[in-house]
């Protein structure tokens, strides 16, 4: 049987008070995820667990990989059933991994399975969490449904027409899905021939033939301007770390003529196109209120024979070691020297950072805006407990905790929101020590409204996704 009982994670009366009493079931808004839009409108059924558990999820490929499963089993041909197979003989050995909770945590949550996945059980399971599958409540609408889910924001690239989006409004499909605006292709300059490929595909869309720089930003205002009819109201980009230049150190159009002219260019003018694109696409979402995110310092495709393999995102991204404090905050200060910087959400994936980060974001708060800037959540291998204690703390010694927008899931799972329920436990286990320790009022109703601030309120104020 399950050791994941009522009170998990909570270690004390006032912990277990403030997760049962205020934080368990407030609705959800996860405002960054990968899931796919069209799997939300055309409410999609999956067909086993395998499809809805391993497909696309690289926590768990990872984790296979590294207990010696075959690559046939975890990205290859295999069948669903042997695949699982081996990710339930391997699930026994994840133990204090946060994928060992969160594997459990989601066979309670939607399937009400109380014993611990093994090898030895694995059969019955997959065949039991197939039939269920085939009911209404279990499909990719069915699943966000369970969970309380009222907003997600998936991840789309400038070029998506949004049909999903847009059918999934006309259907009025709850929970509502919206989309983010993620350009990291529109600056991905460092292959000539990939990137005049993507600038057909992105001209196409915008309607305009990209023949220089200022071609460029106008089809990007073209597309930012179709995405915020279209309900979006945040953007996100994947960097190592952000970039910082004069004003004019190189002249745009020169580059851009390299680009298109198939001429390879030197670091600084990669770097200095990134800048002054990412300038450009800053000022535009402060035009339309929007919020901009910044997932910041992932060493991403490190195998590069499993590249080829296998291509990207498939579990051979680690942490990288980048500077980020000083170029971070010029970045920032070049916006805000024009009065152009939108609300900003940091991430950062080195908790060694996590300072750096918590004091930055203070330095742009400005009146009548709550929590402009965040220090956001525990972000890919830091959304564990220790990592999630961790970005808390800084949060609460460097910043106001009560002011933070929350948890995310960050995911391509339809399965992945318990780890909202994750996030929201050890909140209320740090405020719980804490009344236990005499460091915070012993004043549950008032330090439950904060919970309740953190789980869902600060962040629905905060994206007014009124749309």
């Amino acid at each position: 049987m399950t050791f994941i009982k009522d009170n998990f994670l909570l270690e004390t009366p006032q912990a277990e008070e403030l997760y049962h009493g205020y934080a368990k079931d407030m609705p959800i808004i996860d405002y960054h995820n990968h899931l796919s839009p069209e799997h939300v409108a055309n409410n999609h059924q999956f067909k086993n667990l395998a499809e809805a558990w391993l497909a696309g999820d690289h926590y768990k490929w990872r984790a296979m990989r590294a207990f010696g499963v075959d690559e046939a089993y975890i990205t290859g041909h295999a069948p669903d059933e042997e695949k699982f197979q081996k990710w339930a003989e391997t699930v026994p050995y994840t133990l204090r991994n946060p994928l060992y909770h969160w594997t459990h945590l989601e066979l309670q949550r939607y399937f009400g399975i109380e014993n611990l996945l093994t090898g030895k059980n694995a059969a019955q399971i997959f065949q039991d969490t197939k039939e269920q599958l085939q009911k209404k409540s279990h499909s990719a609408v069915g699943l966000l449904k369970q969970l309380n889910v009222e907003v997600i924001c998936t991840t789309d690239d400038p070029v998506d027409n949004l049909e999903h989006h847009r059918n999934a409004t006309k259907k009025g499909t709850s929970p509502k899905m919206l989309p983010t605006f993620r350009p990291d292709k529109v600056y991905a300059i460092e292959n000539n021939t990939t990137y005049r490929t993507y600038l057909e595909t992105l001209g196409e869309a915008a309607g305009i033939q990209i023949k220089s720089y200022q071609d460029l930003i106008m089809a990007l205002k073209n597309r930012v301007a179709y995405f915020h009819e279209n309900g979006c109201r945040l953007s996100d980009h994947g960097l190592n770390h952000l970039y910082y230049f004069e004003m004019n150190t190189f002249n745009i159009e020169v580059i851009f003529k390299k680009i298109t002219d198939g001429i390879t260019l030197n670091s600084d003018e990669i770097q200095y196109f990134k800048f002054e694109t990412l300038v450009h696409l800053c000022r535009e979402y402060h035009k339309l209120g929007w919020t901009q995110q910044f997932h910041l310092g992932a060493l991403r495709n490190t195998n590069k024979r499993m590249l080829a393999q296998i291509g990207p995102d498939a579990g051979f991204d680690s942490m990288g070691d980048f500077p980020q404090a000083v170029n971070l905050a010029k970045f920032l200060d070049t916006l805000e020297q024009t009065e152009q910087l939108t609300k900003t959400i940091l991430y950062n994936l080195n908790p060694t950072h996590n300072e750096v980060f918590a004091t930055m974001v203070g330095n742009f708060n400005e009146g009548g805006l709550k929590g402009k800037m965040q220090f956001g959540s525990g972000w890919w291998y830091m959304d564990q407990l220790d990592g999630m204690e961790r970005q808390l703390n800084a949060v609460s010694n460097m910043g106001l905790l009560s002011c933070f927008v929350g948890m995310l899931t960050d995911s391509r799972s339809f399965l992945s929101f318990p780890r909202h329920e994750y996030f929201r436990r050890l909140l209320c286990n740090i405020l719980g020590n804490d009344i236990k320790k005499g460091l915070v009022p012993n004043d549950l109703s008032y330090v439950g409204g904060l919970v309740q601030d953190i789980c869902y309120r600060n962040a629905k104020a905060y994206f007014n996704f009124s749309v």
